[in-house]
Order: C-alpha cells, then sequence, then structure tokens
C-alpha cells in the first residue's frame, strides 16, 4: 500500500497496481476535492483492503437507486472509523460490505469488506472505495469534508501526446482498456498553459474534470489534449484544479465514446474507453484503434 492522498493529517493508501481519483464522479464532494476513490485491482464481490487506519465507530446502511442497466446492490453501506493518525476526526468510508464490526481496530491493508456493485455506480464504474474526511459532528453528509492533497510526486519526462494510437487490451461491454502507443506514468498527460499535468475524471461526461499538476496554474487557463482545448481552469487546489468540459466530442470507429481517467501510482497506465451505451463498442483484444478528438 502506497500513501497517495492526506487530509487533515489522515492518510489515504492505494494498493500495488491500484489506481486512485480525486474527480471522476458526478457527485459534489469530488467536485471540490474533498473525496478520493480507491481503486484495487480486484473485481466486484472479492475483499476491499482498508486505505485507511482507525477505530470502527459506526455502520450505516442507506438505500440505493435501481441499477442503470445494470444488476446492481439495493443497499451501500457508510463505515465510520475514528483515526488513528487524527483522533478528532472521523473517516467516511462507502461502497463496502463490512467485515468489520464497531470497536475493531482496522490497519492499513487489513481487509474491511467486500467491494459492492453499488446502485449510485454507473455501468462503467469500476470497484472502489469511497473515502472523506470528517468531522464527528458531521460525518454523513454528502458535503463537508476536509480537502485533499496528493501526496505523491509527478514525473513529467515523457511529456505530451500528438495523438491517441494504441492496442486494445481487454474489451467488454462497458468498456476497453487501451495500451497507448506512448510510454505513459501516472495517467494521460495534458497541456495547462505550458505546464505538463495529468487528467483525473470523466470526460466529457460529468461536466468537469481534475488536472494533476506541478506548478499553481491561473482560474482561466486553457488544458489542451493532443493539442485540442478541452477545458477552462475553473477552480485550483493544491497541486491539482478543476477544469469544465470545453469539447465537443471524442470518437473511435465513428462511435462516440467517452474517456474515463484516473492516476496510477505504480504499474502501466491505460486508457479507458466508455461507450454511449453499453455493448455499443465493440472492439476485439489487440485491434489497433486511434481516438480523435473534435
Amino acid at each position: 500500500m502506497e500513501a497517495v492522498a492526506c487530509s487533515e493529517g489522515v492518510k489515504v493508501y492505494c494498493p500495488k497496481g491500484g489506481r486512485f481519483s480525486f474527480f471522476n464522479s458526478p457527485y459534489p464532494s469530488h467536485r471540490e476535492c474533498s473525496a478520493v476513490d480507491i481503486y484495487p485491482s480486484v473485481d466486484f464481490g472479492f475483499e476491499a483492503p482498508s486505505p485507511v487506519e482507525g477505530v470502527v465507530v459506526a455502520v450505516k446502511i442507506v438505500k440505493c437507486p435501481d441499477g442503470k442497466g445494470f444488476e446492481a446492490s439495493t443497499i451501500d453501506y457508510v463505515i465510520l472509523l475514528q483515526s488513528l493518525e487524527n483522533p478528532d476526526l472521523w473517516v467516511k468510508v462507502l461502497h463496502v460490505k463490512p467485515l468489520v464490526h464497531i470497536g475493531d481496530i482496522v490497519g492499513v491493508g487489513e481487509p474491511l469488506g467486500i467491494l459492492l456493485r453499488s446502485g449510485f455506480f454507473d455501468f462503467w464504474t469500476d470497484p472502489h472505495v469511497h473515502v472523506e474526511v470528517r468531522s464527528p459532528l458531521n460525518p454523513i453528509r454528502a458535503k463537508g469534508g476536509f480537502p485533499f492533497g496528493r501526496l505523491i510526486g509527478l514525473d513529467t519526462a515523457n511529456g505530451l501526446l500528438e495523438e491517441l494510437r494504441g492496442v486494445v487490451v481487454e474489451s467488454k461491454p462497458e468498456y476497453s482498456l487501451i495500451s497507448l502507443n506512448n510510454s505513459l506514468g501516472y495517467g494521460l498527460p495534458v497541456d495547462v498553459e505550458g505546464e505538463v499535468g495529468f487528467l483525473d475524471g470523466g470526460i466529457p461526461h460529468y461536466g468537469y474534470f481534475g488536472v494533476h499538476v506541478s506548478g499553481r496554474p491561473f482560474e482561466g487557463s486553457i488544458v489542451k489534449l493532443c493539442g485540442v482545448k478541452i477545458g477552462v481552469v475553473r477552480s485550483i487546489f493544491k497541486g491539482m484544479c478543476v477544469a469544465a468540459s470545453r469539447i465537443s466530442d471524442f470518437k473511435l470507429n465513428d462511435k462516440h465514446v467517452r474517456l474515463s481517467t484516473y492516476i496510477h501510482p505504480l504499474g502501466k497506465y491505460y486508457l479507458k474507453i466508455v461507450p454511449k451505451r453499453r455493448g455499443e463498442l465493440k472492439l476485439e483484444r489487440f485491434q489497433e484503434v486511434c481516438l480523435t478528438i473534435s
């Protein structure tokens, strides 16, 4: 497990081979940089390693909407832990059916519960653990968490991309994964007024996305992917910024598609391509593809 985020002295860890995201979600806490999603490299129904250390203080059951075209759990769980690093604060965890009980002390990487396919998810959403750092006086609400900072540095030595061309390594009705021809570290690189950053978000379907940067961009900075403007910076956080989407279309094989981007602290980066409708994008493994941006 590697520490990838921190809020008010509370560290959040990502498993080796996993990935994380601050902004790849339609929910308000992500837009405000007060939540982080940790994606272990395991499927639904498998154990989720705890991304934090703490004492379990409460478990709440919440109702979910029906799955959007897929079989989903009708309930989700809120697991609340008192942080061992900052005992004045609690950690809120979602999308895990708990294997722990109130009073249990949970260490980083220890089994926390079973990964749920929640009715809050979209059809392309992978198994993940949603994490927020909260005041014990306000632990449950959708908004109100403390903002996060990223702990890992960024290696921008590989530079920018001229095109999104590569080979399909996985294809299923929900999405496809593309191994791009260029060697990438951490994520999909973009240009932010001359600085290399890495995309973190759902583009263009969420209407906004995040960019991880080493410097500090200014409000109104233009974000470009492969030389094409895809967004304008609207809010700034430490080492990150949020941009409003300003792109009309991604296409692959004449089909409209969407990008789902994350940060990969370790391991190879694959670009996730999401069809407009489940099952619409029929790609073959090892097929060479090229995305167009307009």
